[in-house]
């Protein structure tokens, strides 16, 4: 069984059912005591920012702030490099405790021994 999970998420308000699964699997799996890192890119860059996860409905699903609060609880939140360039997110415009970083990290995580890597 794999020690840590990778996530990335490719989807945001353009693919709600899509998006609120990737969170949904991460707060899961963080509940379960598995190492998770989820990766934020495509559309899904703006839930790095604070409040617009509030903005995100989807019926019968979780809230996203409360998804991010438990993946953050105890897991990793990591902002594509080129995808907050693309929308002009910085360092000091996202949540606290989200990283930014690019493709050599998540190559890099993805790579290493005893994990599972999922993309939504």
């Amino acid at each position: 069984m794999a020690k840590k999970l990778v996530i990335k998420v490719t989807s945001g308000a353009d693919a709600p059912e899509r998006c609120s699964q990737a969170f949904t699997v991460a707060a899961v799996a963080v509940a379960s005591g598995v190492e998770v890192s989820l990766w934020l890119t495509g559309e899904s860059a703006w839930f790095a920012l604070p409040d617009r996860a509030a903005e995100f409905e989807l019926p019968h699903a979780a809230p996203l702030p409360d998804l991010i609060a438990a993946i953050q609880a105890a897991g990793t939140i990591t902002l594509c490099t080129q995808c907050a360039a693309r929308r002009d997110i910085t360092e000091k415009d996202v949540l606290d405790g989200v990283r930014i970083a690019g493709a050599q990290v998540f190559v890099s995580e993805v790579m290493a021994e005893d994990v599972q890597a999922l993309v939504y």
